[in-house]
């Protein structure tokens, strides 16, 4: 990859840019948050509760009378958090399991595939409520239940890359001249991959994102009175007549955290596209 040539590219997608600017405006609130919180997030008061939005409290109060402004800004730092550590979890796994199926073959490659397909039969949503229920819901546990089921779709992706690479002349000329199974996957198999993981990786925090805030709406993702957005639009449902700006602004802050990641992905994509380059 040509870092200038692909930053050059990138800029000149105005919806990448837009993404970015999302992305590196909700990061910054998420890491100052305990500067720009203008309340204790997890205390409230009675006498203010479904305060509406004021000088006061600029997005209101939810029923406990707690600061939605704060809650919100706390809630992107377990959002981020979850969307990166869980991509993390899924890009290594998918990554190791994609590399040694797609260059060795065989049955590795079978096992490997055929243990992906039964992942990805089931409909995601599905199989993370099945497993997070299993265990005693935290913040660890969605970490993980998340990175594990979104390897097999990673593993897949690799895969394919492997497959074709390993076939060119210079990854047989290496293998001929004696070069180990590690040395081809390390120099030559694992740098034409990560250009398509990084891509894939991006794209999949917002579906991590999501992911999280429909556990925490159902209650097995983050426990009260941790600030979450999918549990902040659990608790504003019932109050959607009275008071919808308790549901409504954590749901506005989940959608536009998707589409930024969303944006950014599609942008990462084309610039790196090697067809779109040469064109």
């Amino acid at each position: 990859m040509h870092a200038p040539l692909v930053w050059s590219r990138f800029a000149r997608d105005r919806w990448a840019l837009t993404g970015l600017a999302i992305v590196a405006v909700m990061a910054l609130a998420a890491l100052l948050a305990p500067w720009l919180a203008p309340a204790d997030p997890l205390r409230g008061a009675l006498a203010r509760s479904l305060a509406p939005p004021s000088r006061a409290f600029l997005l209101g109060t939810d029923a406990q009378g707690r600061d939605i402004l704060s809650r919100v800004l706390y809630g992107a730092r377990l959002s981020l958090a979850v969307g990166l550590i869980s991509q993390s979890i899924a890009c290594l796994l998918g990554l190791a399991l994609g590399l040694v199926a797609g260059y060795y073959g065989r049955w590795i490659d079978a096992a490997v595939m055929r243990v992906a397909d039964v992942t990805l039969a089931f409909p995601s949503l599905l199989l993370l409520i099945a497993i997070a229920a299993a265990v005693k819901p935290s913040l660890p546990v969605v970490f993980v239940v998340i990175g594990v089921v979104g390897w097999a779709g990673m593993a897949r992706l690799v895969r394919g890359q492997v497959l074709v690479v390993r076939g060119l002349e210079y990854v047989q000329a290496a293998r001929a001249l004696g070069a180990s199974d590690a040395r081809i996957i390390a120099r030559h198999l694992l740098p034409n991959v990560v250009a398509p993981v990084i891509v894939a990786a991006t794209l999949g925090i917002g579906g991590a994102i999501m992911a999280e805030a429909a556990l925490s709406f159902i209650g097995l993702g983050a426990q009260p009175p941790t600030p979450s957005w999918g549990a902040m639009v659990a608790e504003g449902r019932d109050l959607l007549r009275v008071a919808p700006w308790v549901a409504l602004v954590p749901g506005l802050a989940i959608g536009l955290a998707v589409l930024g990641t969303n944006l950014l992905g599609d942008g990462l994509r084309d610039a790196l596209d090697v067809r779109g380059r040469a064109a």
